[in-house]
């Protein structure tokens, strides 16, 4: 890999699969963005699509695939800029030291599609100021600052966002060095009337709206067919579905165009290409990915992949 004299940053090739861009974003929620997304369309529920934090595009990608005519995909993320606080500032050198770049972002983005979404580089503060005009959107993904204030003000971005049964995903709603984004999280549900429709190891999906008919919506499809875990609670008065495991991704987002401008050679749509389906993880795999900062995790799953990708080849 070689180094770009113009900044502290390695030039990365251009991706070609989804699992090219760096993050954290499992296939287990890779299908149910992809369902949830495709089961508003099919439902004709237009909106906006809202990302906060974004990193270096990998979710961002898949929702972006989701796009219809008429409707405007907004990304908020500080990239590189300052910090609004200390406290941010501290959780920006932990987690993403200089890797984050807006340019890095656009370079994946458009590895992927013919044009970027509405970018705003800012603290997602600034979309308290109704910029994202009130329940205009369909789907907001939450994956920003993990600092309880933080999450809280994210929080009443997407609650005021969100148009009838418009979708909210909180990431790291679970993870021990998160404890800020699941007081947010619960607080919401059991204060604030958010929702619980599905849980997934790294992912709260929920709605101000009805979660019944997303819930039915997602119950249409075969999960346990498919090799996921399919499970039921009774949370907040009401039902709440679980899903994970290391089952089928039908919907396969993870490869990427074979030439510029999202398309596959020939101008055709992406194909979606077979892969095989990694074993189960170890219970101490578990809780040591779990449990580890980002940046250790990180590493921790380079080397995973490489050691899969050395005995694939």
């Amino acid at each position: 890999m070689s180094a770009d004299p113009h900044t502290t940053n390695p030039v990365r090739p251009t991706p070609r699969r989804l699992d090219d861009v760096p993050g954290w974003f499992w296939p287990v929620d890779q299908l149910l963005f992809t369902r949830i997304l495709e089961g508003q369309t099919a439902a004709e529920q237009a909106g906006d699509l809202l990302e906060l934090g974004t990193y270096l595009g990998r979710s961002a990608i898949l929702i972006g695939r989701h796009l219809q005519p008429g409707e405007n995909f907004t990304i908020c993320d500080l990239f590189d800029s300052d910090a609004p606080d200390a406290a941010n500032a501290d959780e920006m050198s932990m987690s993403y030291r200089k890797t984050l770049t807006r340019q890095a972002f656009e370079a994946n983005y458009l590895a992927f599609h013919p044009e970027l979404p509405t970018v705003v580089q800012a603290p997602t503060s600034v979309l308290q100021d109704g910029r994202v005009a009130a329940e205009s959107c369909r789907f907001v993904h939450i994956d920003a600052s993990h600092l309880y204030e933080h999450v809280v003000g994210d929080t009443e971005v997407a609650r005021a966002a969100l148009g009838k049964n418009g979708v909210v995903v909180f990431d790291d709603y679970r993870s021990a060095h998160t404890p800020g984004t699941a007081a947010a999280v619960w607080e919401a549900v059991f204060a604030r009337g958010l929702r619980p429709v599905c849980l997934s190891p790294e992912k709260f999906y929920g709605t101000w709206g009805d979660p019944v008919e997303i819930q039915q919506m997602l119950l249409s499809h075969d999960w346990t067919g498919e090799g996921w875990d399919l499970g039921r609670d009774v949370l907040a008065g009401g039902e709440v579905l679980r899903l994970s495991g290391q089952g089928r991704n039908p919907a396969d987002p993870e490869v990427a165009a074979a030439r510029p401008g999202g398309r596959a050679a020939g101008g055709g749509e992406r194909q979606p290409a077979s892969r095989p389906v990694p074993g189960p993880r170890s219970v101490g795999r578990r809780l040591a990915l779990d449990l580890l900062p980002p940046v250790a995790t990180r590493a921790v799953r380079r080397r995973l992949q490489a050691s899969r990708d050395r005995r694939a080849g």
